[in-house]
C-alpha cells in the first residue's frame, strides 16, 4: 500500500516555512551586499535577487522548496516547481534554467515516487520554456522538493515590492485557500473534487499574469505564498512606504474552502503576525482565516494604476498612512 506523502510531512507546502515574524530580525542582522551590480537583495523581502550583467541584461535568482501538500507525487512535483518559477515572474523576469532540490526517504517511498515527483517538476519547467540542468539530493525521512531557478530580465524592467504608489489598485490573480485544503486532506475531510480544484490553481503558471501586470503598468509586483495575502500585502506596502486597505468581500477563495473549518499551523502563525499590523473591520472568521491562509503557489499581487486593468480580482488599494499598516474591511455573505 502506498504511503501518503502528506503523512510524512509536519507541514504542507509553503505552510512549512518559518514565520515572517521569526525571520525578520534574523535577516535584518545579516550583512548586505556591497557590489553595485546587485540591484535587488533581501532588504525589502522581494521574491528573488537581481544582479546586473550588462546595460540590458540582469539575472534573477531564487530558490524554493517544501514538504508535500498533496499525496499525488506527480502533482506535488508540478506544484513545487510552479511555485519556485513564480518568484522569477514576480520580478518581471523570464525563467531560463533550474536545479532540482531533493530531500527524500528512498527506502521508505522507493524510486518510483521520486521519479514521478521529478517528472512533475520537469513538466512544469518545460511549460515555462526553461530547462532543468542538474540538482542535488539528500537522504531525509521527510520528503521535500523544489527548485533553484535562474531567469533573465532587462535591468530597466525589474519589478519589486517597493514601487507602489498611493491610489494603486491591488489585483490578485489566483484564489486563496490551498493551505486549508491541505489541512483538510490530512484529516480526511477534503473531497477529491476539492483537491483537484486546488491542484489546478497551484499548477497554473504565473507567466500570463506577469505579462498582464507589465502591460497594465504595474508599479510593484509580488506573489502570494506562505505568508498569506496579508503578509505579502504588508511587505509590499512597507517597501513602498504606504499603508493598504483590503476589501475582504472581494478576496477570492478556491471553491469549497470557505465551507471548511481547517487552519494550518502556518496560517495560524500568519494570523498572529498579521494582528501586529492589521486592523479588522466587521469581517467574519472564515474570511479572516482566508486572508491569512499560508498559500502555496499562489497568484501574483500587482499594484497597478487606478485607471489600468488586468485579469484577476481587485482586492484593495495602497493609501497614505503608516508604512505596512493594513485595514481589512468588508463583509462576505455566507
Amino acid at each position: 500500500m502506498a504511503v501518503p506523502l502528506t503523512s510524512l510531512s509536519h507541514g504542507a507546502g509553503c505552510g512549512c516555512k518559518l514565520s515572517a515574524a521569526d525571520l525578520r530580525p534574523i535577516v535584518a542582522g545579516l550583512p548586505r551586499p556591497t557590489d553595485p551590480r546587485v540591484l535587488v537583495a533581501a532588504e525589502n523581502a522581494d521574491d528573488a535577487g537581481v544582479v546586473q550583467l550588462t546595460d540590458s541584461l540582469a539575472i534573477v535568482q531564487t530558490v524554493d522548496f517544501f514538504t508535500p501538500i498533496v499525496d499525488d507525487p506527480y502533482a506535488f512535483g508540478r506544484i513545487a516547481a510552479t511555485n519556485a518559477l513564480s518568484d522569477i515572474y514576480a520580478m518581471g523576469g523570464t525563467p531560463v534554467s533550474a536545479l532540482n532540490l531533493v530531500a527524500y526517504p528512498l527506502e521508505t517511498l522507493g524510486p518510483d515516487v521520486l521519479r514521478e515527483i521529478l517528472r512533475g517538476g520537469s513538466d512544469a519547467v518545460a511549460a515555462a520554456g526553461a530547462s532543468i540542468v542538474g540538482g542535488h539530493s539528500i537522504d531525509d525521512p521527510e520528503p521535500k522538493y523544489g527548485l533553484a531557478v535562474t531567469g533573465i530580465v532587462d535591468p530597466r524592467a525589474v519589478l519589486t515590492n517597493g514601487g507602489g504608489r498611493a491610489g494603486d489598485v491591488l489585483v490578485l490573480t489566483k484564489p486563496l485557500g490551498a493551505s486549508t485544503v491541505a489541512t483538510a486532506l490530512k484529516r480526511g475531510e477534503a473531497s477529491p473534487e476539492l483537491v483537484a480544484r486546488a491542484i489546478e490553481v497551484m499548477t497554473t503558471l504565473n507567466d500570463v499574469a506577469a505579462d498582464q501586470a507589465r502591460a497594465a503598468g504595474a508599479h510593484a509586483l509580488t506573489d502570494v505564498t506562505g505568508f498569506g495575502l496579508l503578509g505579502h500585502v504588508h511587505e509590499l506596502a512597507l517597501a513602498s512606504g504606504l499603508a493598504a486597505e483590503i476589501d475582504a468581500s472581494a478576496v477570492p477563495a478556491i471553491e469549497g474552502v470557505l465551507d471548511l473549518d481547517a487552519e494550518s499551523g502556518g496560517s495560524r502563525r500568519n494570523r498572529a503576525d498579521a494582528d501586529t499590523f492589521t486592523t479588522w473591520g466587521d469581517v467574519p472568521e472564515p474570511c479572516r482565516r482566508l486572508v491569512c491562509d499560508a498559500m502555496t503557489s499562489g497568484g501574483l499581487l500587482a499594484a497597478i494604476p487606478p485607471d489600468a486593468t488586468m485579469d484577476g480580482w481587485p482586492v484593495g488599494r495602497l493609501v497614505r498612512g503608516t508604512p505596512g499598516a493594513i485595514a481589512v474591511k468588508g463583509v462576505r455573505p455566507f
